[in-house]
Order: structure tokens, then C-alpha cells, then sequence
């Protein structure tokens, strides 16, 4: 155990460090949206970031995932911090990582298992396409600047790997676009400083200001199931795709007993609850991000950005922001789904673009998951069935 977990901090070093650069990268924007999405500040999407990134860089199960502010979780937010205020959604967050820590205490990570492997393309599929969708409202009512830029930070990340290694391609796009457009005073391009302010402090601990009582617990108690169900799901899902990915086995009760203690420590440091991203995850591995060193450089890159480095983040373009994330839809949609179609069963075909068109009509992962797995069962009871017809013939 000593030696394996030596090598989580010794083994390519390198690679790891660069690796978490680049998915704070991707990290940033969505933190950003995600606050807004859940109609709080820009800051508890940034704090719950740092906050689970640095708890689950020692506690998860999972190197190199990257786990912080989700968009599945954020969507749940909103009519709780509406209703009620932002504290009782620091309160949610706490009793929501109590939550994830019981399912993981109790061993619920194995129900993964049992998540047929169509409805986990189709949840990687619906994934990219979300990602897809939201990076074109940067390009509404934008000058062709912006599609100028977001053309060359694509030529950068695909082509720049062929000539030079030794820097991740997102990494050189950002830093190489950011320098071109203040070195010529691009006017018209936007910027993370034009989409929130960037004026973050070190995180404070804080206790949640709503009343202790049962009253309270009333009301955030179905927010906080709500949350912990679907953290669940992305969180398991997430580790599945990556424990395929790098052909691995990782404890999943593990993870989700990290991604609890994360969110409950989160939530007494002004952030909301969150849980693994298949996006930053991807990008992370494929970079070479494979060990927990990748997690906590994430953890203290986006730190040093938003409390050190606010002024030259603010600076950075969205367009350059927007390729990576293409690119990241690019990377982890399954396109053999899509041109080897007439090499699986129908039947899994169906579950699949079902998975896909539930999630992209309600915003919602779990939905998703939940509508493949019962029509995957369907099939399969309508397949026992035939089978049963054709012995008794």
C-alpha cells in the first residue's frame, strides 16, 4: 500500500502536473456557469471546486478524477436558493455529503455494475452533446473575431501535439490566444472577466445561518437525497468510463464515502455540493493526469488562479475556453456508436438514443440513466420471453 501510494505523487510527474493545468482550464468556465446556473455568485462555484478537488485528492477512490461544482447538481439548486437563500443551500450541501458518505458506508457503489453498457454510452453521448450546445451561446451576436479565435485555438490543440509534446496543446491555446489578443488590443473579444468578475478571497470556514431545527431539516432533506442521488450517478459513472479507459479497477464505495466527507466539508466553506466530471475527467486522463497528483495540481492551480492570478485570468479569452471544451466533446463521445451501428443489436441502439434524447430533454443525467436502465429491462424481459415461446415450440 505504501509503495502504490508513493506512486501516486513519483510516477510522471511531468505529465501529471501539466495534465491538472489544463483541467482547471476547463474547470474554470464551468464552475462559473454552473454558479449561475444554481443562482448563487460565481464564488461558490469556484470554492466548492477547490474544496472537493483538495478533500478527494486524498480520500477518493479514484486517481486523477476530477470531482467539483456540477451542472446535473446545480440545475436541483435553484428553487431551493430562490425560496429559501443561499445558507440553506450550504446547508443542503452538508447533509448531502452525509448522505453520499452513508451510500458509500453502505456499499451502494455496486449498483454501477448494473448499468447496462448502452446506457452508459448513451450518458457519455448526451454528455458531449450538453457540452456542445452550451458553448454556442458564446458564439450568439459575436463578431467573427470570436469565431476567428475559436478556429485557431482548435488548429492549435489538434495540431500543435505533431510537432511539440513536451506542453498539453489546451494549455499552449489558451496561454498563445490570451497573449495575441492583448498584444494587439483585440476589441470585441470576450473575456472570463467580461462573463463574472473574478474577485475571489482564500475560502473562510463558516457555519450555515439557518435555525437548527426539524423545520430546517424538512426542507432541505429532498434537496439534499435529490443531490446525492444524482452525485451519485455521474460520480459512478464517471469512474466506470475512466476505470475502462485506463484499464483499472478502482473502489467506487471508496469514492463516494470521499465525495461525501468533500461536500460536507464543502458546504462549511461557502460552496455547493458537487461530484465528479466526466468532461475534466477525461481531459485530465487523456492528458496523462492518471495520478492523485493531477487532482491536487488542479486543487492548487485554480486556487493560485482566482486568489493570485485574478486579474491575468480575467484576461483570458472565452473562445480560447470554448475550443477546449469542443475538443473535450470530441474526445469522450463514443463514435463508434455512431458509425458502428449496424454491428450491435437494434435493441441496444434504441437504449442508447433514448438514454441520449431523455437527457438532452431534461438537462437531468440521472433521468437519463434511469429512463435506459427500465426500456434495457423491458428488452431483456421481451427477450426471455421469446426464448420461452420458442423452447415451449
Amino acid at each position: 500500500m505504501n509503495g502504490s501510494w508513493r506512486n501516486q505523487w513519483t510516477t510522471d510527474v511531468k505529465l501529471n502536473v501539466l495534465a491538472g493545468i489544463t483541467a482547471t482550464l476547463a474547470l474554470i468556465p464551468d464552475s462559473l456557469a454552473f454558479s449561475f446556473m444554481a443562482g448563487v455568485p460565481p464564488t461558490v462555484g469556484i470554492y466548492a471546486s477547490i474544496c472537493i478537488l483538495l478533500v478527494i485528492t486524498f480520500l477518493g477512490g479514484r486517481p486523477g478524477m476530477i470531482s467539483a461544482a456540477a451542472g446535473s447538481m446545480a440545475v436541483l439548486m435553484l428553487t431551493l436558493v430562490k425560496e429559501h437563500g443561499i445558507a440553506y443551500l450550504f446547508a443542503a450541501t452538508v447533509l448531502t455529503g452525509i448522505i453520499q458518505y452513508l451510500m458509500g458506508a453502505f456499499k451502494l457503489g455496486k449498483l454501477v455494475n448494473y448499468v447496462p453498457k448502452p446506457v452508459l454510452t448513451g450518458f457519455v453521448n448526451a454528455l458531449a452533446i450538453l457540452i456542445f450546445l452550451s458553448q454556442l451561446r458564446y458564439f450568439e451576436h459575436a463578431s467573427w473575431t470570436m469565431y476567428a479565435l475559436g478556429a485557431a485555438a482548435l488548429a492549435i490543440i489538434y495540431i500543435l501535439p505533431r510537432f511539440f509534446k513536451a506542453v498539453p496543446s489546451p494549455l499552449a491555446a489558451v496561454v498563445l490566444l490570451t497573449f495575441v489578443v492583448w498584444a494587439f488590443g483585440m476589441h470585441g473579444v470576450s473575456r472570463i472577466g467580461d462573463i463574472a468578475a473574478i474577485d475571489v478571497s482564500l475560502p473562510s470556514f463558516l457555519l450555515p445561518d439557518v435555525p437548527f431545527s426539524w423545520e430546517t431539516l424538512l426542507i432541505i432533506l429532498p434537496y439534499s437525497l435529490s443531490l446525492a442521488v444524482v452525485g451519485f450517478t455521474e460520480t459512478m459513472l464517471t469512474q466506470n468510463l475512466l476505470d475502462g479507459t485506463t484499464g483499472e479497477q478502482t473502489d467506487k464505495n471508496r469514492e463516494m464515502r470521499g465525495q461525501g466527507i468533500a461536500n460536507f466539508i464543502a458546504g462549511f466553506f461557502g460552496g455547493m455540493a458537487g461530484c465528479a466530471l466526466v468532461a475534466e475527467s477525461v481531459l485530465n486522463v487523456k492528458m496523462g493526469g492518471r495520478n492523485r497528483l493531477s487532482t491536487l495540481v488542479a486543487a492548487l492551480f485554480l486556487l493560485l488562479l482566482v486568489v493570485v492570478l485574478g486579474d491575468l485570468l480575467s484576461l483570458v479569452p472565452m473562445a480560447a475556453l470554448v475550443g477546449i471544451m469542443l475538443m473535450v466533446c470530441a474526445a469522450i463521445f463514443d463514435w463508434k456508436s455512431i458509425f458502428k451501428m449496424r454491428e450491435v443489436p437494434v435493441s441496444e441502439t434504441v437504449v442508447m438514443v433514448i438514454t441520449v434524447a431523455a437527457v438532452v430533454a431534461t438537462h437531468d443525467l440521472a433521468i437519463g440513466v434511469i429512463a435506459g436502465v427500465i426500456v434495457s429491462g423491458i428488452f431483456v424481459l421481451l427477450q426471455r420471453r421469446a426464448r420461452g415461446r420458442a423452447m415451449e415450440g
